[in-house]
């Protein structure tokens, strides 16, 4: 038995767009994936594991004194997506489960994504190695 829970802005979101609640194989980029490339672990577990990698990374950057991580996190995982993109399997333009082609929206989102990452790595501060490290709880008290 699955049970569908739809946490989505929408209250009925499009098919093969949510990624955690869609039932297995209905995901449209990594059901893509999982049937191009014949590697059965793109869809479900890949579509999970990128899923909680990008939560990971996007809590990571609303924290400061941690958003350097989540911005190596981000830069990974976007620029894995632009890779995949760029390969045979994938592609820039994805059938979508209505049949039509998404003109690159997936890819161009993929693209901006991995952009914003490393403009936040090269933007924001960095720690110097002489100074401490401070706790979470440190930080706050200091700001």
């Amino acid at each position: 038995m699955f049970l569908h829970l739809t946490l989505h802005p929408w209250p009925a979101p499009v098919a093969g767009d949510v990624k955690f609640f869609d039932p297995p194989g209905q995901h449209a980029v990594f059901a893509a994936l999982a049937e191009k490339s014949g590697i059965t672990l793109f869809e479900p577990a890949g579509r999970f594991v990128a899923g909680l990698l990008e939560l990971v990374a996007a809590i990571l950057i609303l924290l400061p004194f941690s958003r350097r991580l989540g911005a190596v996190i981000a830069v990974l995982i976007f620029g894995t997506g632009v890779a995949l993109h760029l390969s045979p399997w994938l592609g820039r333009e994805i059938t979508l489960p209505d049949g039509t082609l998404d003109g690159g929206t997936h890819f161009l989102v993929a693209v901006i994504l991995l952009a914003l990452s490393l403009l936040l790595l090269v933007v924001h501060p960095g720690r110097s190695r002489t100074s401490r490290v401070l706790t979470p709880a440190q930080y706050w008290r200091q700001a």
